[in-house]
């Protein structure tokens, strides 16, 4: 029996002014070519990243998740933190050792440069860290004073495995966690994030910059000389929640819900922060578009694969060629999806027909809230037809 799936899908129009919010190796704002056009492009991994961090400030923080090769030095701070802390009191040594026997069964090898760092990153809550603890049962002290022979026999009966593999936090449970060494950790991500694509064609500018030395009064020269390179667009961005995948994940009906809402939320204000203090980059969307599906995921970039060119402006046109896919795709291939939600402030009859009226952003979160609500609930979702139907 196949599995009921839920997509929420978030297709975002945003203009960004002369910035390098994610650049390659060589300083250079990341660019692809599509439609045989140069567009801007930032990264899926850059606005991951900006995604989590916009995400975590909703989040209380000893309920948040981190991505690091320090798990050990951690665990260890928390076992030599006092009983009444929530940790077990442990001199640094001690903790140094017990943390390593803790984790010895997750297979983490070390990295071959710094033996207090694991060979890669793991993702992970921090309240999974007090569970560890909490296997201990007050015997920290008792066991930290055996053999070391012992001391592994003792730690592999701990259910050390099983904390890392439940009670993930929602960053985890959203984004994913790949462990290739113990398979066993790996958790499947119920988000999808595109590159973000410019909907025009751009050309790659250099920034020429001076520095003034304050306190040189001898002559008239630059204290310092360079160069930044920066462009600006108009970003097509696109991400897609599968509901089913998060609930997999977090079990929990109403904290899945919880985390649909603030992810939707994350991903509409998060900001990647390359240069962020030379070009105060940060903008608001023009439309934020979510389509809401139960049978695949559609990324309507293919709206731009025919670069605009706007006369009075890029995002305006952008708007329309995105009603245009929209509708186009539903037509063509009979993908039309149950519900539209959207945010905007253009202007037009066909972009009303086409994305339903524009309400406040908070409107819309409250929105998703409902939907996710019913479908959590029920299994399933009226299509918008339906659902007016029913209201009459």
């Amino acid at each position: 029996m196949t599995r009921p799936t839920l997509f929420v899908e978030i297709h975002i129009l945003q203009s960004l002014p002369p910035s390098n919010v994610n650049r390659d190796d060589s300083g250079t704002p990341k660019q692809a070519v599509y439609g045989g056009a140069r567009r801007a492009r930032v990264s899926s991994q850059a606005w991951k990243r900006a995604t989590r961090v916009e995400y975590a400030k909703q989040v209380p923080e000893a309920d948040q998740a981190t991505r690091t090769k320090r798990i050990a030095g951690l665990l260890a701070q928390r076992l030599a933190l006092p009983a009444a802390e929530g940790g077990a009191g442990l001199e640094t040594g001690q903790a140094d050792r017990l943390a390593a026997a803790l984790l010895e069964p997750l297979g983490i090898k070390k990295s071959a440069k710094k033996e207090d760092q694991s060979a890669y990153l793991l993702f992970f809550g921090k309240k999974q860290l007090d569970a560890l603890i909490g296997l201990l049962k007050g015997r920290a002290g008792e066991l930290a004073a055996l053999p070391d022979d012992e001391l592994k026999d003792e730690a592999k009966k701990l259910s050390v495995v099983q904390v890392l593999t439940t009670g993930h936090p929602a960053e985890v449970a959203l984004f994913g966690r790949m462990v290739a060494d113990l398979p066993t950790l790996n958790v499947d991500a119920s988000v999808q994030v595109a590159h973000a694509l410019s909907t025009h064609a751009v050309r790659t500018e250099f920034d020429y910059y001076t520095a003034v030395d304050d306190e040189n009064t001898d002559d008239h020269g630059a204290g310092m000389i360079g160069t930044v390179e920066f462009n600006s667009s108009t970003l097509y961005r696109y991400a897609v929640l599968g509901v089913h995948q998060l609930r997999e994940n977090l079990t929990d009906t109403d904290e899945t819900r919880q985390a649909a809402v603030r992810f939707v939320e994350a991903f509409t204000r998060s900001m990647p922060t390359g240069h962020q203090n030379s070009f105060a980059h940060r903008t608001l969307p023009h439309l934020v578009l979510l389509t809401v599906r139960t049978d695949q995921p559609v990324n309507l970039v293919s709206a731009y694969e025919e670069p605009v060119t706007g006369i009075t402006g890029l995002a305006s046109e952008s708007v329309v060629r995105l009603a245009d896919e929209l509708k186009a795709v539903g037509e063509t291939w009979g993908n039309r999806p149950l519900r539209t939600l959207a945010t905007y402030t253009a202007e037009g009859d066909k972009i009303t027909e086409v994305f339903g009226s524009s309400m406040p952003f908070p409107a819309l979160l409250d929105s998703v809230d409902t939907l996710v609500g019913q479908w959590l609930a029920d299994g399933e979702i009226a299509s918008a037809d339906s659902a007016e139907a029913g209201d009459r």
